[in-house]
């Protein structure tokens, strides 16, 4: 979703720490056809990496699986 102005309207996860050590996702472009995410301690100045809605959904079933977790 876009704000007044037409800029994103990143969002944080309620899990985030204090520090800022999060990524930050937003809808890009209407009607939100694809979605970026960026580091949040780097706000504004955060290169972004933009997904398709399929890419993104594709992602976060693989993260919620564990498939993309790393050798114990």
């Amino acid at each position: 979703m876009m704000n007044v102005n037409g800029a994103p309207n990143w969002r944080r996860s309620t899990h985030c720490g204090a520090n800022g050590t999060c990524v930050e996702i937003a809808a890009l472009a209407s009607p939100g056809s694809l979605i970026g995410a960026r580091d949040a301690k780097r706000g504004e100045r955060s290169p972004v990496l933009t997904l398709t809605r399929a890419e993104w959904r594709t992602f976060l079933t693989q993260v919620k699986s564990g498939s993309l977790d790393g050798p114990a």
